[in-house]
């Protein structure tokens, strides 16, 4: 097999075909290499094989034994077809049953050698095994009396199919590059990929088992630490645009507020500043709760680039937050003499025009938009620094084009209100440093959280008709765009319908969602700023950067489904104002666990802190969303493995000081492909 062969279709297998794509897409399974890297989530271990006379009631136990007997009946209370053999061995007999599987009675007959795996009950007849797993002895088992690998399942997917599946293709693992060069391999003390994906699948061992997922969960870190430590160095080594750090400047404008500063924005605005002073272009990410005023360090850091005469572009995801963003810093920089300019889709041509003259005459230094700042057409005459908003809602290729409109490299600010959690910081952003605004300016009003019960739904209603008619307006969250009988949860336009029809028909009411054309979007958000709507039903759409003082309730369905850090974003459109706000968080009881997480949310008002818990309960991969940020899946590295990042980041150092150019191993330069775009090593 050639290591092109690799990426053969999974659906050219023997007894696989195109009938079973859809069941491997839901795995992500495409190609033999999805499936070499299809790897387990946990071991089954039933190696310890005891004689039936050794069996125990309410344990799970091995043993192995002929069938003597096979019958097939219905119970008689409840009509399930109940499947019985009957068990020998050398030391006595013992039961077993299966519910509602009546295809077994043609693959168990008298005389089969087995290994049975289940747990052991009481019966009326003795002892007997319920549902117990089996398969024929055969000196060298590979489902049931071994150490067996259970996968991530799907509907006609199961481990034991994979298993199977995966064993006979373990041969190509020889034609996977192994990219980890030797003497890192030999100084770290790590296998080669092809052992650890053999071993890995079919291990004799949980050692070995550990062992193999180590020398994978390594290569992964290593090659993300070797990429963000390239462009780490690449960026510093390289003639970056330098903003001089005038401290009068900074003195005049804090002094202009028409607030005080908090001390959390003062350090992030003092760190960035000197970042962009130094040598090499700065890259770092300034990340602060909802309100927390990343907008007005925002406005420090364009003042002090304009001030050494250079431009400043400030790129938002949707064109009524770039709107929001321009007001905001128009209030605070056109009295100190900057004055910035607005261009998002729907600029006028007359007016896209000006801005784009004064922005290639070097007359504006600050222009606010949306993904209008990358077309041909805009030209900088000096762009010495980009902030972009939420980076995680554009592509990786965007925020480069963005980059690229500079002959030097500029600096590049990103802002976040979706903290990352410092336990994921060391791993995930090698190449970023990271400014927290972890207070909230004066004037903030904490916003008042509850979980709402079933039973006190109308209750809830009642509430926000209150609101309303005391002039307030209210946002309703809804998980989905249309119904899914599948999820059972409300959907977007069936719960605007019902509250439109049954629940506020004499109310104004909106729907919003993320398939509706921009403008669309757009002129439905403009009407509810402008209080023209008394209740926007919404899908997660609203979660970044809306705001409207006048909104004082939120109100989000089936509220479990949403992770805790989104639930705190949702929270954070609403207490923006001076009235007191309310998050009601409405319970649908489909999950035992809810009302916990729920709670947790309503206790916490840290999204710091719901990002930590976010990450516990849900694991890192769901809550960063490496896909999102442009990363390669990780199917073996523990990103909240701390002492295994530090060993791949200094293990990376260490090579790129003997190999600056990864021009000493070729596979190795031939990974980082899969980095080039993310961490703009091009």
């Amino acid at each position: 097999m050639s290591h092109s062969q690799l990426d053969t279709p999974v659906t050219a297998l023997p007894g696989v075909g195109a009938r079973q794509r859809p069941r491997f897409e839901r795995l992500g399974l495409s190609t033999l290499r999805d499936l070499l890297f299809h790897l387990p989530r946990r071991y089954e271990d039933t190696r310890d094989v005891v004689p039936v006379c050794q069996l125990t009631p309410g344990a799970v136990q091995t043993t192995r034994a002929r069938v003597s007997g096979v019958r097939m009946h219905r119970s008689p209370r409840r009509g399930m077809v109940l499947v019985e053999a009957v068990l020998e061995d050398s030391t006595g007999s013992v039961g077993a049953v299966w519910f509602n599987q009546p295809f077994l009675t043609k693959q168990l007959y008298n005389g089969m050698d087995l290994i049975l795996s289940g747990p052991v009950k009481v019966s009326r007849t003795g002892l007997q095994l319920q549902n117990p797993k089996f398969e024929r002895h055969r000196g060298e088992q590979q489902h049931v009396g071994t150490f067996a690998a259970v996968y991530r399942e799907t509907e006609g997917l199961t481990s034991r199919y994979l298993r199977s599946l995966i064993e006979s293709v373990l041969p190509a693992a020889n034609m996977v590059p192994d990219v980890l060069p030797p003497a890192v391999r030999a100084s770290e003390g790590l296998i080669p990929i092809a052992q650890a994906l053999r071993d890995i699948h079919n291990p004799s061992s949980p050692d070995v088992a550990i062992r193999a997922r180590e020398r994978i969960a390594f290569e992964e870190l290593f090659l993300l630490q070797l990429a963000a430590q390239r462009a780490r160095r690449r960026r510093l080594g390289s003639s970056g645009v330098v903003i001089p750090y005038d401290v009068k400047v900074a003195r005049h404008f804090a002094e202009s507020l028409p607030f005080k500063l908090t001390d959390g924005q003062r350090v992030a605005g003092h760190q960035i500043l000197a970042d962009m002073a130094g040598s090499g272009a700065m890259n770092r990410l300034l990340q602060g709760d909802v309100g927390s005023g990343k907008t007005a360090v925002a406005a420090l850091v364009a003042l002090m680039t304009h001030a050494a005469g250079h431009q400043t572009t400030f790129m938002a995801p949707t064109e009524i937050l770039a709107r929001q963003h321009h007001a905001t810093l128009d209030s605070l920089l056109t009295p100190l003499g900057l004055t910035p300019r607005l261009l998002v889709g729907s600029t006028s041509a007359r007016a896209r025009r000006e801005v784009l003259n004064g922005l290639a005459g070097g007359h504006d230094t600050l222009v606010v938009g949306t993904h209008a700042l990358l077309e041909d057409d805009v030209v900088l005459a000096d762009l010495g620094l980009v902030i972009v908003d939420e980076q995680h809602r554009f592509g990786v290729a965007q925020r480069q084009r963005l980059r690229q409109k500079a002959e030097q490299m500029p600096n590049f600010l990103a802002m976040t209100a979706t903290p990352i959690p410092r336990s994921l910081a060391l791993t995930l952003y090698g190449d970023v440093n990271i400014s927290e605004l972890r207070e909230l300016p004066p004037g903030r009003t904490p916003v008042v959280t509850r979980v709402v019960p079933a039973a006190e739904r109308q209750g809830a209603y009642d509430f926000v008709r209150r609101q309303v008619g005391e002039g307030r307006q209210v946002f309703v969250i809804c998980p989905l765009i249309e119904e899914s009988d599948k999820l059972g949860v409300k959907s977007a336009t069936a719960e605007f319908e019902r509250l439109r029809s049954d629940i506020f028909p004499d109310l104004r009411l909106d729907l919003l969602h993320g398939r509706l054309p921009a403008r669309e979007k757009d002129e439905r958000m403009r009407r509810f700023a402008t209080g023209e709507t008394d209740i926007l039903v919404a899908t997660s759409v609203v979660e970044v950067g809306v705001d409207v003082p006048n909104a004082s309730v939120m109100l989000i369905e089936a509220a479990e489904r949403f992770g805790l850090a989104q639930l705190h974003q949702f929270r954070g459109r609403v207490g923006r104002g001076a009235h007191k706000s309310h998050c009601l968080l409405f319970d649908s009881g489909e999950d035992d666990g809810s009302i916990q997480r729920l709670s947790a949310v309503a206790a916490t008002e840290s999204g710091f802190d719901l990002a930590e818990l976010d990450l516990r309960l849900r694991g890192p991969g769901d809550v960063v969303g490496l896909r999102q940020h442009g990363l390669p899946e990780m199917h073996a590295a523990d990103l909240l493995d701390v002492a295994m990042g530090r060993r791949a980041r200094t293990a990376a150092e260490g090579w790129l000081d003997a190999d600056p150019n990864l021009q000493g191993y070729p596979p190795l330069e031939a990974a980082m492909d899969a980095y080039r775009a993310v961490f703009d090593l091009d």
